[in-house]
C-alpha cells in the first residue's frame, strides 16, 4: 500500500520506519522537503506526497494540524486519513474540550475518510505492541467502515492482533480517546515512563 506520512518529526519517522518494515511504500510530506534529511523514505511537498498515496497519516503537530489539513482539502478528497494526534496547548490543556480533533477534521474534510487511532499510547508501543509484557488494546473511531477496515489491516501489520483492536464506532467517539490524554499525561508523571498502555479485560 502507498502511504503518505505528513510530518517528519519523531512520530512521523517512527511510523514511516514501521510501515516500510511491514512492506508498504512510504513517502513523507513536508512543508520544506529540501530540509527534511535523514528520513527512511523520500520527502515531497504535502500535495505531491498525498497525490500518489492510498492512505495519508497525519503525524503533524496536533495543535496545528486542523489548519494545515484544511488547506489540503482538495488533495485529501477520497483518501483515508489516519489522525493520531492529541490536540493540546502549551499548558497541556485540550484545545477542543467539547469535541475532538478527529471530529473537527471530519467536519472540515467531508470528502475525506478520517479514522482516529494510535493516540492513546506512546509511539514505540504503537508500532510494536510486544514491547509490553502483556497484550493491550488499540482503538479506532471513524464514520466509514471500509476506511476503518483499511486502518485495521495496517494496525495488524504493526503487530496489533485483530482481537486487540477495539472499534469504538463513529468519529464522535474520538472525543473519548482524545480526552484520555489527560489521564495518560498524569500517568506518565506518576509512573515516570510512557511505556504503558490500556488493556481491556472482561
Amino acid at each position: 500500500m502507498r502511504i503518505a506520512v505528513l510530518g517528519t518529526g519523531h512520530m512521523g519517522r517512527t511510523l514511516g520506519i514501521a510501515f516500510i518494515g511491514a512492506g508498504h511504500d512510504v513517502v513523507f510530506g513536508s512543508r520544506d522537503p529540501g530540509q527534511a534529511t535523514d528520513l527512511p523514505a523520500p520527502a515531497f511537498g504535502h500535495v505531491e506526497a498525498i497525490a500518489g498515496s492510498d492512505v495519508v497519516v497525519s503525524a503533524l503537530a496536533a495543535a496545528h494540524s486542523l489548519a494545515t489539513l484544511t488547506l489540503l482539502r482538495e488533495s485529501l478528497a477520497d483518501r483515508v486519513l489516519i489522525d493520531i494526534g492529541n490536540a493540546v496547548d502549551q499548558h497541556m490543556d485540550l484545545i477542543y474540550p467539547d469535541a475532538s480533533l478527529g471530529e473537527r477534521l471530519q467536519q472540515a474534510l467531508p470528502d475525506t475518510r478520517v479514522v482516529k487511532t494510535l493516540n492513546t499510547l506512546g509511539g514505540p508501543i504503537g508500532v510494536n505492541p510486544t514491547l509490553l509484557s502483556a497484550p493491550t488494546n488499540v482503538f479506532l473511531s471513524g464514520d466509514d467502515d471500509a476506511a476503518k477496515g483499511v486502518v485495521a489491516g495496517l494496525l495488524t501489520d504493526l503487530g496489533w492482533a485483530v482481537d486487540r483492536q477495539v472499534d469504538l464506532g463513529g468519529i464522535a467517539t474520538a472525543k473519548a480517546v482524545e480526552h484520555y490524554f489527560l489521564l495518560f499525561a498524569a500517568l506518565i508523571g506518576a509512573l515516570r515512563t510512557p511505556m504503558f498502555n490500556i488493556a481491556i479485560t472482561r
